[in-house]
């Protein structure tokens, strides 16, 4: 079968490997669609920033370079090993990339497996990854799609899904306002779940007219936070209050602050962007509004079943920011997203 695998920095081939064959637990995926995480772009570009050593074996996968990548995928089960009950040979299905955690240290046992130090995902430290032509994985981690939900958007639940915890994390209720930072992926995965959560007010916030654009189009309410006065724009959403939420969906030390500025007393801020380099802050300002800032990394299980049945009742639409290329292109698509390209793409695999 074809399969993408990273070797090292900025060599990421497409090769013929041998297909895989499920065992006890397992199914066989004949892949559909899987989309490139900015984490896909940390390990092309910047491996060296990974909080895990690549040239050595995972501790609990023993996976090692080269890895094909790819933890956003959908496929249709082709296969199932034995012991396999809940998972029909046919049903189409969205994978949850959580492969392993160890189960014992103070992140497991709270059960935040996400937050594990030796957490193990398929498509980056565990054999498996969705960049190829099938996928084994445990029976468990093959969450069928319903009838209305088809394989591209089945691609899109894992990342929708991230944005889905976020919006979990910031306890928004239904009527509320809230504040979005960041038009990539994460950000609007944020905007749809609060839309499908009945956050009704909510104001997308991003300096790339590109992205601007992308999320006008789906009808959200933007601003750009360089040209434009946020503040004012917060205002005006929440006749003066401030919003009762916020999500970090850009990993930029401005788009907290701003966002810390912009919240309702008791409000809540969600970090859920991975940041680079560190921020000049001021924890007055927490005090002074008894506001929290909380963290949001990965998603639970039922939360991916969630965005599953959202999708189903149609309250995710793809139209003009997600597109399609080949699994030949992925090089010049990550270069793409490297220059900040909006939107998100999916690589076709079958």
């Amino acid at each position: 079968m074809k399969a993408a695998r990273f070797y090292g920095k900025e060599d990421l081939r497409i090769e013929e490997v041998p297909e895989p064959s499920p065992g006890p637990g397992q199914v066989k995926l004949r892949n559909a669609f899987a989309g490139i995480c900015g984490s896909d772009l940390h390990f092309f570009f910047y491996p060296e920033s990974l909080p895990f050593p690549l040239d050595e074996p995972h501790p609990l996968t023993g996976a090692t370079l080269p890895q094909i990548l790819g933890h956003e995928f959908s496929g249709t089960v082709v296969e199932v090993g034995e012991g396999v009950t809940d998972v029909q040979v046919g049903d189409r299905c969205a994978v949850f990339p959580l492969a392993v955690s160890c189960g014992k240290c103070a992140a497991c046992l709270k059960g935040l497996p996400f937050s594990c130090r030796l957490m193990g995902s398929l498509g980056s430290n565990a054999e498996g990854g969705g960049l190829s032509e099938f996928t084994v994985c445990d029976a468990s981690k093959a969450h069928v799609l319903p009838d209305g939900v088809d394989l591209r958007m089945g691609a899109l639940v894992e990342p929708m899904a991230v944005g889905w915890h976020a919006a979990a994390r910031s306890g928004a209720e239904p009527g509320g306002s809230a504040l979005v930072a960041g038009a990539g992926p994460v950000g609007i995965g944020a905007w749809f779940a609060f839309k499908a959560r009945g956050v009704e007010e909510v104001l997308v916030s991003e300096p790339s007219a590109d992205r601007r654009a992308l999320m006008a189009a789906l009808g959200a309410r933007v601003v750009d936070p360089v040209n434009e006065d946020l503040a004012a724009a917060v205002a005006s959403l929440t006749g003066g209050d401030g919003v009762d939420v916020a999500v970090d969906a850009a990993g930029a030390g401005a788009a907290v602050s701003s966002a810390v500025a912009g919240l309702v007393p008791g409000g809540r801020l969600v970090v859920a962007a991975l940041h680079e380099h560190t921020m000049d802050f001021q924890p007055t300002q927490l005090m002074m509004g008894e506001t929290e800032i909380v963290g949001a990394v990965g998603y639970r299980p039922e939360e991916f079943d969630a965005v599953i049945a959202a999708m189903a009742d149609g309250f995710y639409d793809t139209t003009g920011w997600v597109k399609e290329v080949p699994l030949e292109g992925i090089v010049d698509a990550l270069h793409s997203l490297r220059r900040g390209v909006g939107g998100k793409t999916l690589l076709r695999l079958g």
